[in-house]
């Protein structure tokens, strides 16, 4: 025993990355976070009449949907690995969690695509920042990962959310029919070429990178101008 601590690889440095826009700050979810998340599914997400996922999480008692939640979130977060990932954002407006932004990537070193699917709360919606912490996310693949190809999909009377995704430069790519509530729902795909991302404005300011590249397996990023990185 030598008394110094031993060099140990951080064995999880998702929790040092964080993603800074105007107004949101975006980190991997913890276990402080999901709370405070669930909180605000309490609250709302979409009126009861309308559903904008496949699986209608969102109908469950009030009693079940806080477990529910946190094991969805549990689950996807012990599965990450460097050939199968998604990593499910906390977007924070002033300090408190107001909904998720996830990015998936499935054999991203080879294939180089990703895809997103994102709530927040209905409190938040109709001020852009769906649009924002999407954005973000999206420049974060693109410019750090070297994604080329973005996916992402919505059911046909979700105005909000192609919305979102028709303003950052997405195409509609098809459709496909789901089972919705149990009934059939016709989701349109869309996909966003890296070239053809409408990029905003602003820069995003992006920490805790360099350890994080590998626990995605990607070796390298492509830092572009407008993406300051730390």
């Amino acid at each position: 025993m030598t008394g110094h601590p031993e060099p140990w690889p951080d064995p999880w440095p998702l929790w040092r990355l964080a993603l800074r826009t105007p107004r949101l700050e975006l980190r991997p979810d913890d276990d402080a976070g999901l709370l405070e998340l669930v909180d605000e599914a309490h609250r709302g997400v979409h009126p009861p009449a309308e559903m904008p996922f496949c699986h209608p999480w969102t109908d469950a008692p009030p009693a079940e949907l806080g477990a529910n939640t946190l094991r969805h979130y549990w689950e996807i977060r012990s599965r990450l690995g460097p050939d199968d990932w998604t990593i499910n954002f906390l977007a924070r407006l002033d300090g408190r969690v107001i909904g998720t932004q996830g990015l998936t990537g499935r054999d991203f070193a080879r294939i180089r695509q990703v895809s997103t699917g994102s709530w927040i709360g209905s409190r938040h919606q109709g001020r852009g920042l769906g649009t924002e912490m999407r954005a973000a996310v999206l420049m974060f693949a693109f410019d750090q990962l070297g994604a080329t190809v973005a996916r992402s999909s919505a059911f046909a009377d979700n105005p909000r959310s192609l919305g979102v995704s028709r303003r950052l430069g997405y195409v509609d790519d098809g459709t496909t029919t789901d089972l919705r509530r149990g009934v059939p729902a016709t989701q349109v795909r869309l996909r966003l070429a890296a070239q053809g991302f409408r990029r905003p404005s602003w820069p995003l300011d992006v920490t805790g990178l360099a350890a994080v590249r590998s626990t995605l397996g990607v070796a390298a990023g492509v830092d572009r101008p407008g993406c300051g990185v730390r």
